[in-house]
């Protein structure tokens, strides 16, 4: 599995011959002026929640890559209604895809479209096939759910997490989660893209290391292979 960051919690993972874009938010963050929407190239889109932040780039991806969309209902009807081909999913619930399997499970957080209609709940998912297996968390608060993963999931190769406080975990939380899911490597995200969730991160580092983890903090544009 090959892992390409783009910034705030937006994600390539190219995988079984298939590449999975999750929550892209590019062309408005000022941070990632330097990566060209065009050249992305997606078989799946899979988004966490409705908001901006992690949808901005849907449209344009999905249009160009004719990428289907996987997500909670309501994010898959909104989209829908765009033209737009989706998989619906809801939590607790999984589905066998052409790349693997997909269980959507719980985060703590709020939706909403950025048009301020009903974004359903929040999620996140569990993705295996024959190369491994990987939590993406998209946005959420630390949560007991979490212990279930290891229970009804494959082996964690790795998960990402947003580390960046104020609206979701710190790295403190994230690193806590980290030993609820059983897995030893993280990759951070969702962090530094506004005032708000500016980090240390040598201090993020070392919150992890002091559990006995691993936390990759990738440049935009940078990629990682599991």
């Amino acid at each position: 599995m090959k892992v390409t960051f783009f910034g705030h919690a937006s994600f390539a993972v190219e995988t079984a011959g298939k590449t999975l874009v999750f929550d892209p938010f590019i062309t408005p963050n000022e941070q990632a002026s330097h990566v060209d929407l065009s050249q992305i190239r997606a078989d799946y889109i899979l988004l966490s929640h409705g908001h901006a932040d992690h949808v901005a780039d849907v449209e344009a991806i999905a249009k160009a890559n004719n990428a289907k969309i996987i997500s909670n209902f309501e994010v898959v009807s909104w989209f829908g209604n765009k033209g737009i081909e989706g998989h619906p999913m809801n939590h607790g619930g999984k589905w066998r895809f052409d790349f693997g399997t997909v269980k959507y499970v719980n985060a703590v957080h709020s939706s909403s479209m950025p048009d301020g209609s009903y974004g359903g709940n929040p999620g996140g998912f569990v993705i295996w096939n024959d190369e491994g297996c990987f939590y993406f968390a998209g946005d959420t608060a630390l949560t007991e759910d979490m212990k279930l993963i290891p229970l009804t999931c494959p082996k964690l190769d790795f998960a990402i997490l947003p580390i960046g406080d104020n609206f979701t975990m710190d790295a403190e939380d994230a690193a806590l989660a980290a030993e609820f899911v059983q897995c030893d490597h993280v990759i951070g995200c969702h962090y530094d893209t506004f005032p708000y969730i500016e980090i240390d991160h040598e201090a993020a580092r070392a919150a992890f290391a002091k559990r006995g983890k691993k936390l990759t903090l990738l440049a935009i544009g940078e990629s990682v292979e599991f």
